[in-house]
């Protein structure tokens, strides 16, 4: 490794502080056995990129990163975005409020200045992204995986990405078959649909999937993937209980059919095992920085039964050569750290927030909520359908999405809406919404269309 970049190693792993004075040029020439000349290059590389400061007569410094322009900032002020103008207000993703996580990004970005400069100049390679991988395994400490090592992770483009890879890992044959909830994330059939499978809705009740439809299916259907988010339901927050996975597990490997497990939106503890942990031969289990820290980012993990995470590695590399490397870099940064943890509690209990205040006005409906959950699913009363509920709530400045998006194409929907929690606003702005929705949840439309 050369003088500049053990330096830059040396700095970004907290050995050297900022301010601390390093050897004149001739004593760590001396000290390494090379020349002087090295030494003096490698110093003046390092200052003419801000990383180490040179003083006259006193000698060479670590530079402080606050004062060499790198930008520090506290939380953002709030400033409406295009579809907020005039008071509008979007419920249709989750917004998370800037806690001060706009300056940690800002400062880990800073620190990826200070890696060697092959990390901005080589091809990424799974042998590089080892300690980002072992940065994840630290993110998904409290998660019930099974037998897991770095080695069955893939670094993805968020969760859309890994959904995506796992799907390319499994499918096989012309007309592959995938089976999702009948109420699920679009970003499921999607990514199926890309892959020109066909896709099957299973019915639910209040646990979530149906053990026995789910076999009925798969007796008629050559199913080869259940796509599902057992933790956090995607749209109705269903919380799907231990034994009802285990009866699912039964059912799926008593068929072969591999499990893809969405954990994207869970803020808090686990409720309950995995499917991987469930199915080792058999589970996959997919999450993200998005909901929890931020969707900017674009940074997921999907993670692979070990006996296919040969195949899961392949789909990333044949596709895409693998996640950026600074990307990597900085997930490995943040990921290793004791604020960030801190950051996304701090973050969870702002989203509950923002939950608790729908709930003191909107409570008196049909609402499925939780704190740790950034959206709620409110079934709609006698006399609204969802359709025009939405057209309607659009009408006073709240945007939100109905259930027809989470059913497949040729299904029926229930007259239900899911509103995404938007910290992004102030929260008395956010109650003014509430307010609105109320009003409209006290007079349903009687307008007869014809």
């Amino acid at each position: 490794m050369r003088l500049s970049e053990l330096i830059r190693d040396r700095i970004a792993s907290g050995a050297l502080l900022p301010g601390t004075r390093l050897p004149p040029v001739r004593e760590l020439a001396w000290q390494l056995g090379i020349t002087p000349g090295t030494v003096a290059r490698a110093y003046t590389t390092l200052t003419d990129a801000g990383i180490l400061r040179a003083e006259v007569g006193r000698g060479t410094f670590v530079a402080d990163p606050k004062v060499t322009g790198l930008p520090t900032f506290g939380p953002s002020p709030w400033v409406p975005d295009d579809t907020e103008a005039d008071g509008r207000i979007s419920l249709v993703s989750p917004r998370l409020p800037d806690l001060g996580q706009v300056a940690y990004l800002h400062a880990a970005f800073g620190r990826l200045a200070m890696r060697p400069p092959a990390h901005l100049l080589d091809y990424p390679t799974s042998k590089a992204f080892a300690p980002a991988r072992r940065a994840v395994l630290r993110w998904l400490g409290g998660t019930i995986m099974g037998t897991l090592d770095e080695q069955d992770i893939v670094l993805t483009h968020g969760g859309q990405s890994g959904i995506s890879l796992v799907l390319q890992a499994v499918l096989k044959g012309r007309a592959p078959q995938v089976a999702v909830e009948e109420l699920s994330y679009p970003g499921f059939r999607r990514a199926a649909q890309l892959l020109r499978a066909d896709v099957t809705g299973v019915p639910m009740d209040a646990q979530g999937i149906i053990p026995d439809a789910l076999d009925q299916i798969a007796r008629r259907h050559e199913i080869q993937v259940l796509c599902t988010s057992p933790e956090i339901h995607n749209p109705t927050g269903i919380v799907t209980p231990t034994d009802r996975r285990e009866q699912i597990a039964r059912v799926a490997a008593a068929r072969g059919i591999h499990v893809l497990e969405d954990d994207c939106y869970r803020l808090g503890q686990p409720t309950g095992p995995t499917y991987r942990a469930l199915l080792p031969e058999l589970g996959w289990h997919v999450s993200s920085l998005s909901k929890a820290l931020t969707p900017a980012l674009r940074i997921g993990f999907a993670v692979a039964p070990q006996a296919h995470r040969t195949a899961l590695r392949r789909a990333a590399e044949y596709g895409f050569f693998g996640l950026a490397r600074p990307l990597a870099d900085v997930a490995e940064d943040i990921l290793s750290r004791d604020e960030t943890y801190a950051l996304m509690d701090r973050l969870r209990l702002a989203v509950g927030d923002y939950v608790r205040e729908a709930v003191n006005i909107l409570g008196g409906y049909d609402l499925a909520w939780r704190p740790d959950v950034p959206f709620l699913w409110l079934t709609l009363p006698q006399g609204w359908r969802a359709a025009a509920f939405v057209r309607e709530a659009e009408a006073v400045g709240v945007q939100m999405r109905s259930a027809e998006d989470f059913v497949l194409r040729d299904a029926a929907a229930p007259h239900a809406v899911r509103m995404a929690i938007n910290g992004q606003v102030p929260l008395p702005v956010f109650a003014q919404a509430m307010q609105r929705l109320r009003v409209l949840l006290d007079n349903p439309t009687e307008v007869i269309e014809v």
